[in-house]
Parts: structure tokens; C-alpha cells; sequence
């Protein structure tokens, strides 16, 4: 059951760092649309920032992390 769960948050925690990833390529992106200049730097922790917060709520909201107590 352990590995299960293991494996549960590995995936949720790529799936969230994907989903964090395509929001800073819409940041990235928005910048370039508005003329401005995007150093490598700024794409670099555009991209990076969101893939890590949303890798962490990836595993913070896998479906055996809740705290209610449904009978």
C-alpha cells in the first residue's frame, strides 16, 4: 500500500510540475507579446517557479491527504 501511495504522489507531483511548467510558458510568452525583453534568466525562473510550487500542491493534494472524515 505504501508503494501505491508512493506512486500516487510521484505522478501527481509531475502533473503539477507540468501544469506549473505551461503556466510560466504563458508568462514567458505574455512577456514576449508585450515587448518585453525576456532575458534567459527571467525564462528560466519563469518556467522554474511555477513547475516547483506545482509539483509541491501536486503532492500536498493527493487524493489520500485529506483531512475530512467521510463515512
Amino acid at each position: 500500500m505504501s508503494s501505491s501511495l508512493t506512486r500516487t504522489r510521484i505522478s501527481a507531483a509531475f502533473v503539477g510540475a507540468l501544469v506549473g511548467a505551461a503556466a510560466g510558458i504563458l508568462l514567458v510568452t505574455a512577456a514576449g507579446a508585450f515587448s518585453v525583453t525576456v532575458s534567459a534568466a527571467f525564462a528560466g525562473l519563469a518556467l522554474g517557479v511555477p513547475a516547483l510550487a506545482g509539483a509541491v500542491v501536486g503532492v500536498a493534494v493527493t487524493p489520500g491527504n485529506t483531512r475530512s472524515n467521510l463515512r
